[in-house]
């Protein structure tokens, strides 16, 4: 089993963030950031992480964050087999 899929069976869903920040050498400058990362909703302690690094290491100042989750699995549709069919 992959790792994308281990986290997904936790409850762990795609977050996809758009992040505009100032140009540390031209602040009237937006510039866009995509970071995508799997998270768990509501609290999002991943991307949360992510923002307070940004924030205490990088030099651009954040203007504003969008983001969008979707959980790809969910407890509905995951099922264990039973059975194995083999086609010749």
């Amino acid at each position: 089993m992959t790792n994308e899929m281990a986290l997904q069976l936790k409850g762990y869903g795609l977050t996809t963030a758009q992040i505009l920040y100032r140009m540390p050498d031209h602040p009237s400058l937006l510039q866009s950031y995509v970071w995508q990362h799997y998270d768990i909703a509501p609290d999002f302690p991943e991307m949360k992480s992510f923002l307070k690094f940004w924030q205490e290491k990088l030099d651009g100042p954040l203007h504003s964050v969008r983001y969008t989750h979707r959980k790809l699995i969910s407890a509905t549709e995951w099922r264990a087999l039973k059975g194995e069919m083999i086609l010749h």
